[in-house]
């Protein structure tokens, strides 16, 4: 028989993949596992993302406390407590009637602040009047919200000049002369008075911002397209 010429594997004592390049062994060819590199934090951003949301907070917050105080019934707000003020919803709601009527009307007091009137109201998008005009007409302005500012006709022109700065080129508010006054000037909203001695008393301006607008009885009424005349007799309806 031939002799048997195969050999098995490995018989020369080598064993299968554990050739020659000994890196393996050595080291040499392993990688070392990398340490994470630790990026700086942006602290910059950081303090800027939490001025933001701080900022934000606080928006909220001052939006949060006008809308209660505009949900506030008008009963409790501010402009109530203007010292001198006379708050005749609470002192004399009945006299406070709404209805039109025509032709004159005998009002409880001079200047009116509210009570039956005319069918069309007196112009109140900063009109200055330089003659008096009718109450039944003014007091229709008062109840779409206007501030009535009236004064005794020889209030100086300087005092004038002033108040008509504050009346000019704003919506709901209306000026005129008013003979009869027992003080220089009387301020006037839908229920509320407010009488001073000069026209720069810092109250005025206290009640345009308390009561313009804001003491309208009849919400969404507009103060344009109105009547402009002049004199005692009310505008025919």
């Amino acid at each position: 028989m031939a002799p048997n010429t195969t050999q098995r594997s490995g018989a020369s004592g080598s064993k299968p993949g554990n050739r020659s390049g000994g890196a393996g062994r050595s080291g040499k060819g392993v990688r070392k596992p990398l340490k994470p590199v630790k990026a700086p934090r942006p602290w910059g951003l950081i303090s800027l993302g939490v001025a933001v949301v701080v900022l934000a907070a606080g928006v909220i917050t001052y939006a949060a406390l006008q809308a209660n105080k505009a949900g506030k019934p008008f009963g409790e707000r501010p402009a109530q407590e203007i010292a001198g003020i006379v708050n005749y919803r609470k002192q004399d709601p009945k006299m406070l009637t709404r209805n039109h009527v025509a032709g004159k009307v005998q009002y409880k007091l001079s200047p009116p602040v509210g009570g039956d009137h005319n069918g069309r109201w007196q112009n109140c998008m900063g009109d200055v009047y330089g003659a008096q005009i009718p109450n039944e007409n003014a007091v229709h302005s008062l109840e779409h919200g206007a501030v009535w500012i009236t004064y005794r006709p020889d209030l100086p022109k300087a005092q004038v000049d002033e108040l008509a700065k504050k009346v000019s080129g704003t919506d709901f508010i209306l000026m005129s002369p008013y003979p009869g006054l027992d003080k220089p000037v009387s301020m006037q909203a839908w229920g509320f008075q407010l009488k001073l001695d000069k026209a720069d008393d810092p109250r005025v301006d206290e009640f345009i911002k308390g009561f313009r607008k804001a003491a309208t009885v009849e919400p969404l009424a507009t103060c344009g397209s109105g009547v402009t005349q002049t004199g005692t007799a009310p505008s025919a309806a």
